[in-house]
């Protein structure tokens, strides 16, 4: 029998993601709209990322008993005070999209240090008493121009050191192997796995 999971999320993006790395253990993974369940805007004023991911897993607790997992990600560019950070996706929003995004950021941090932090930080409640926290933090660096490929988000701008390619660059599968989202879920499944919920 599958492990089931609810993720506190609408992004198509985040949720496709995040079924690709956890499906394959035998977790059935389901979004907010495939069970019809609307929290609506959650305010995210936490002051970390691992607070603002349990601000969002509390509000789908008031509606559903099942095991629940919300993240909260940021982009920390080192030259801009760690910025966008926990206002990285109001960041993009604010200047109308992610296009307007990369050109700010390019023009603030020309001639400056490009070393940036991929985050994720993820909240899984409704499993024990207490919330379980699972996080990753990725180093790399800002690409000097926008790349295509796959991806979305910041994905075209920031150079994973690892593999020294943007996310877009890379294909899924290697993304998830090496992204701030897919490590952090690599450990929850690790503590999943060593407490025989999944197999």
């Amino acid at each position: 029998m599958n492990f089931e999971i609810l993720v506190a999320t609408n992004n198509a993006h985040k949720l496709k993601e995040i079924r690709q790395i956890l499906s394959p253990h035998h977790i059935t993974v389901y979004g907010m709209k495939d069970l019809n369940i609307d929290i609506g805007e959650v305010e995210e004023n936490g002051k970390t990322y691992q607070e603002n991911a349990l601000i969002k897993a509390l509000a789908l607790q008031k509606v559903s008993k099942m095991p629940i997992i919300a993240d909260d990600t940021g982009l920390e560019i080192v030259s801009m005070n760690n910025e966008p950070g926990l206002y990285t996706a109001r960041y993009a929003s604010s200047l109308g999209g992610h296009a307007e995004a990369f050109k700010d950021i390019f023009k603030r941090i020309e001639g400056k240090d490009r070393t940036a932090y991929f985050v994720c930080s993820i909240v899984l409640l409704n499993v024990e008493e207490r919330p379980l926290k699972f996080e990753a933090r990725i180093p790399g660096h800002i690409a000097k121009e926008v790349t295509f490929g796959d991806g979305f988000g910041y994905d075209p701008i920031f150079i994973c050191d690892e593999v020294n390619k943007t996310y877009a660059e890379m294909g899924q599968e290697e993304k998830n192997r090496v992204s701030h989202r897919g490590k952090a879920l690599n450990k929850l499944l690790t503590y999943l796995k060593i407490n025989n919920l999944i197999y």
